[in-house]
């Protein structure tokens, strides 16, 4: 019954997940199911509620699971009352088969209690039948079965809205049990995940005319499409209107200038003029006219015109001679200038030859004749020829240039290629050295690197001091030069084959521990703990781990006695997550109604652990981080009441906590 509880709620959450847009959830599918089972409906032929075949699902395999739990109830009565299966007969009809089963294995259960045999039947029947004749043997009902492992399941009510909540796992918020986005936020296809809404796509935005939409996380904004740009503002029908920066006073017209307003900007104007013979600037400073360029022919044939400050004023011309050309002894004419006479020469040292007027220069090679200059001036080779005259740098010299090459090259004799130059010949480096072309590059051997400060010498690394956290080794590293090596404890762990991790030794397996043959060896990491245990008054050994009450004649006091007692061993790390659930508990079966109670009696004096009540039973949580490695013995107790007879369950826990597993600490 437990397996086919566990298998209808999985499939319940496979079609939840595949109808999410169903307007009736897979829960209320579920629900009518269970109704209909109740009142002994044909499962196979429901009416529908929902046109979905999810739904349709839901309804028969929900309605299945209630008639075949009645079903299994009423041959379980029938055992108890009468004692007999016999008013059942063998019919074709799976109710009948699935009373008939139930009955006899519950008198199965109930013939072992009285010849005292173990509830543990041995016979190879199927898994209902077997959970049945255990529960009939221990208390004369449907009683429970006990693990530390998801042995059971109780099938639960429909859902809470919190619960359908949890398991939605809703990315944004869960209403009702059912996924919701926030504002301005839609379902993505998975029916789970939010995305944002693209209010300008969509079209669902407010913006006006002239306005464009841009979208924004969860909202929008709107945004005019051209600005006014400067010297206007946006008015609120959304036009443009010129600023007059004259009456806002926000010119910067200087004093003596007066603000005039034009179309989106605006203009300072002079408020004095200036008198005759003047111009006024921008500024409103008054400028002298040169009449003599602005006139044309202000003076009279024969007269030279001179400016004057407000005017002007003309004056005869005299003899005067141009460039190249100078007056005669007697002042009467101009005759040429010899300029390569005299001991100063126009040239520089370079050839002279004169003109009429003029002259000429002859240049030495590696010199061009400037003619406005009149001048030598020197030929830049580099600049006049790049990339032809030197295989690497070229340097300008005074009527010639120089080749030279840049670092890792040297000059080739014919003053213009350069070679590259092999700086490993001159040992620059410390260990090795690779020459490269126009360089060299030094590396070093295996266990050392490059200084970052100098490039060439190698220094040992230290990898037990390396930033990925001394994982290396599992325990200890110890550096040496060029390498390093790893240990372990002293006691309690072999070095792997990896050198690096180090292995529990099984103390019980090797046969290495100190044990009595009245103990048993339990190993944990780094060691071993010997182990025994002796039933209480009362009780009888059923098993290596387990104490079973002994028939207790209807005494109050005997009744009030776990029904059984069993013992646990359990190790971990001290570094384990907080919370984390280590232990189990629950009935093997289910009937409806049933009240159950966890809670630890003994060994939680630290406050270390706690037990929680959860659906179909209870588990027993650290809740507080143990720091130290330390052994624990947890009484933990679980009470079940069904049908109103109530039956208490009590679990010898002992939990060993010990160092951080060293086997996994490294990742090959």
């Amino acid at each position: 019954m437990a397996l086919c509880a566990i298998v209808l709620m999985c499939l319940c959450g496979v079609l939840k997940a595949q109808e999410t847009t169903d307007p009736i959830s897979l829960d209320d599918c579920c629900k009518d199911g269970k109704e209909r089972g109740q009142e002994s409906q044909d499962c196979s032929s429901l009416p529908l509620i929902s046109e979905s075949t999810t739904c349709r699902i839901a309804q028969e395999q929900c309605c299945a699971a209630v008639l075949e739990d009645n079903t299994c109830t009423t041959g379980i009565n029938m055992a108890k009352d009468q004692g007999s299966c016999d008013a059942l007969l063998s019919s074709s009809t799976c109710e009948t088969k699935t009373s008939k089963m139930c009955c006899e294995c519950c008198l199965l259960g109930r013939a072992a209690q009285e010849r005292g045999l173990s509830c543990d039947l041995s016979l190879p029947v199927g898994y209902q039948c077997g959970l049945v004749s255990r529960a009939c043997c221990v208390d004369r009902s449907p009683g429970a079965d006990v693990n530390s492992t998801d042995g059971g399941a109780l099938v639960s009510d429909t859902p809470t809205a919190e619960d359908r909540c949890k398991v939605a796992r809703c990315a944004q918020r869960c209403v009702n049990g059912t996924c919701a986005c926030f504002k301005g936020y839609k379902f993505k296809a998975d029916g789970q995940n939010c995305e944002d809404i693209n209010e300008c796509l969509l079209g669902a935005h407010l913006c006006r005319s002239g306005e464009r939409c841009i979208n924004t996380v969860a909202s929008y904004r709107c945004q005019r499409e051209v600005s006014c740009g400067t010297g206007y503002e946006l008015t609120d029908n959304n036009k443009c209107e010129d600023i007059d920066e004259c009456e806002l006073g926000s010119h910067n017209c200087a004093a003596g200038l007066e603000c005039l307003n034009t179309f989106g900007s605006f203009r300072c104007r002079p408020i004095e003029q200036c008198g005759t013979g003047f111009i006024q600037d921008a500024l409103g400073s008054c400028i002298d006219i040169n009449e003599c360029l602005t006139i044309t022919g202000p003076c009279q044939p024969g007269q030279m015109c001179l400016n004057t400050v407000g005017s002007y004023t003309c004056r005869r011309n005299s003899v005067s001679c141009g460039r190249g050309y100078h007056l005669n002894a007697e002042g009467t004419r101009c005759v040429d200038i010899d300029e390569c006479a005299g001991p100063d020469n126009a040239c520089d040292g370079h050839g002279c030859i004169n003109l009429m007027g003029s002259y000429r220069c002859e240049c030495r090679s590696g010199f061009n004749f400037n003619s406005i200059s009149k001048s030598c001036e020197d030929i830049n080779e580099c600049r006049n020829y790049p990339g032809r005259l030197c295989a690497h740098k070229c340097e300008n010299v005074l009527g010639s240039y120089q080749c030279s090459c840049t670092t890792g090259f040297k000059l080739a004799s014919d003053g213009r290629n350069c070679h590259d130059l092999n700086e490993c010949e001159t040992g620059p480096c410390s260990q090795e050295c690779a020459n490269v072309y126009g360089s060299y590059q030094c590396y070093c051997r295996r266990g050392y690197q490059l200084s970052d400060i100098d490039g060439i010498t190698c220094e040992d690394i230290d990898e037990c001091a390396l930033p990925t956290g001394g994982h290396i080794c599992s325990y200890r590293c110890h550096n040496t030069p060029g390498s390093f090596h790893c240990t372990c404890p002293v006691s309690g762990y072999t070095l792997a084959p990896n050198t690096r991790s180090c292995q529990d030794i099984d103390e019980c397996l090797a046969g290495t521990h100190t044990c009595t043959e009245a103990e048993s060896c339990f190993n944990v990491q780094g060691g071993f703990r010997c182990l025994n245990f002796e039933c209480p008054a009362n009780y009888r050994r059923s098993g290596e781990t387990r104490c079973e009450r002994l028939p207790c004649n209807h005494s109050s006091e005997c009744l009030a006695l776990p029904v059984r007692i069993t013992y646990y061993h359990l190790t971990f790390p001290t570094k384990i997550p907080i919370p984390t659930n280590i232990f189990r508990m629950g009935p093997s079966n289910s009937a409806l109604g049933d009240d159950i109670e966890v809670g630890i009696v003994d060994g939680n004096q630290e406050s270390y652990f706690s037990a929680i009540r959860q659906d179909h039973g209870g588990v027993l949580v650290v809740q507080k981080p143990i720091a130290a490695p330390q052994d624990f013995e947890i009484s933990l107790e679980m009470k079940l009441r069904r049908y109103g007879h109530l039956s208490v369950y009590l679990f010898k826990i002992r939990l060993f906590v010990t160092t951080e597993d060293l086997s996994n600490a490294i990742t090959e």
